[in-house]
Formats: C-alpha cells, structure tokens, sequence
C-alpha cells in the first residue's frame, strides 16, 4: 500500500465523498462545503476565515461549473493570496456510486485515480520542497495571444488540454496553475 502524504495545510473540497477519497491518499484537516451549502452556513464561513487567518487552504473543487461557483464564491470572501487552487483533470466518466455521468458528463474528486490526486498535493505534502512561483504574468499570456485577441480563448484551451487541465478555467485561475506546474522556460516551450 502507498503511504499516505502528511499535508499540513487544510483541504476544501465539495462533499464528504470526496472527503472520503481525499482521507485514503493523506492526512490533512479536510473542511468540506457540503456543495453549494456553504452559501448558507455563516458557520462554515466564519470556520474558514478564521482558518484562513492561521495558514493557507488548498481549494480542490470538481472542474464543472459547480465546482467554479463555489471557488468563486470562495474568493469572495476569504483573502485570495491565503487560496491554493488546484485543478483535477477533465476526465470523462461517471462515479462509481452514482447511476448517471454528471451534467458535464466528467469525474469529479470522488472518482479520481488516487495518484492523481497524490501528484497534486505532493507539493504540499510535509517535507515537500516549497514551491517557487514560475513568474509567468498576465502580461505574458497577452503577448503569446492567451489574453485579449482574437483566438485567445481557443488558445486557452490548447494549452489547457495539453496540460490536462480543465476547460472551465478562467485566465486568472490558468495563471495560477501555470505558475505552479511550469518553470517560465517550461511556459514559453509549451506556447511556441
């Protein structure tokens, strides 16, 4: 059996089966939304501002639109630079436990491979070299025509399913990952 990663920064996550996956590959604090519940639970928002207060949180939402509304909702109110989002993969499936695909028809955390997920937190797992930010900027993304021309949104989406990353992505939350997953040399081969 893999040994669990030891993660010591708190993990949001949508639900409490993606709770369970989550418990199988690490030990961390791991908060749930209860789905769209935290829209309605002052409790569960004061619990995260007061978490976010101590130390960072690592946002790992599914990547359909469900899981967009609630990061988003989630920056709304919580300091953006205490936020690590990461992004499962547009994988296309259905859960094990469920009788029918989700609406966009992809897996979400519950239906993961567990070492996906594991090469996701292994940065931050203990131990783990800190992670340097890349220094990819929005200018950047601009002048290699990801930002603000005509095809920039189909070139997004290149680069996205090159990186096996989600197709909901907006341009901020793809310079984020960018920053994490490729060094600045890295970005510029991948944009040639």
């Amino acid at each position: 059996m893999t040994e669990k990663l030891i993660i010591n920064k708190p993990v949001i996550v949508e639900g409490k089966y993606d709770k369970i996956k989550l418990d199988s590959i690490c030990e961390a604090h791991i908060i749930t939304t209860k789905g769209f519940g935290v829209f309605k639970s002052e409790d569960t928002k004061e619990l995260l501002k007061r978490v976010a207060e101590r130390t960072e949180i690592i946002v790992l939402c599914d990547s359909d639109g469900a899981g967009r509304v609630i990061r988003n909702y989630l920056k709304s109110f919580l300091p953006p630079n205490r936020l690590i989002h990461l992004y499962i993969p547009d994988i296309e499936g259905k859960e094990k436990r469920k009788a029918a695909p989700s609406k966009a028809g992809t897996l979400g955390v519950e239906g993961i491979e567990a070492d996906i997920l594991r090469e996701l937190l292994r940065p931050y797992a203990e131990n783990a070299p800190t992670p340097k930010r890349a220094g990819i900027t929005r200018l950047d993304l601009y002048k290699d025509g990801l930002l603000g021309g005509g095809n920039s949104a189909g070139k997004r989406l290149e680069l996205q399913k090159r990186l096996n990353l989600p197709k909901e992505l907006s341009s901020t939350a793809l310079l984020d990952v960018l920053n994490i997953l490729c060094s600045y040399d890295e970005y510029k081969e991948l944009v040639k």
